[in-house]
């Protein structure tokens, strides 16, 4: 695939880099699931609805540091999302700051900062049973 120039991929709209990081972090989640080891689909799918959804997202948003590049990225695209696009399953908020994780993400895969993209991953990764004992607890 051809690498794009921070500046050439900083060009493309946030909702566009929401696109296509959307699908980089679930399948840097999905392969992080695998490699954990053979596990029966079932149980991986109930495992990764846990980590893609927006609740998810916004809670590892507001936790990694992102570098001064990339704020302003996700800041774009938190922006970027319109009322009428949030699904009745988000809360706004979340779902705001979900697309502006998920900018940030398109915008390391086109740019090829694939070292920066796998340390914010592993960031995220790390932190997963912390948010998601937090967003039990919220839902409770």
């Amino acid at each position: 695939m051809q690498k794009l120039s921070e500046k050439e991929a900083r060009q493309f709209s946030p909702l566009t880099l929401a696109f296509l990081g959307d699908s980089v972090y679930e399948l840097m989640i999905r392969t992080a699931m695998t490699m954990q080891g053979n596990t029966a689909v079932k149980n991986l799918h109930d495992a990764k609805i846990h980590l893609v959804c927006a609740a998810y997202q916004a809670r590892a948003s507001e936790r990694v540091q992102f570098t001064e590049e990339e704020q302003a990225v996700f800041q774009r695209g938190r922006n970027a999302v319109s009322p009428n696009a949030v699904p009745k399953s988000a809360v706004p908020a979340d779902y705001r700051k979900a697309t502006g994780l998920e900018a940030v993400f398109g915008y390391l895969h086109l740019s090829g900062n694939t070292g920066r993209l796998e340390a914010l991953f592993q960031e995220i990764w790390n932190m997963q049973t912390d948010i998601l004992e937090k967003n039990k607890n919220n839902k409770e």
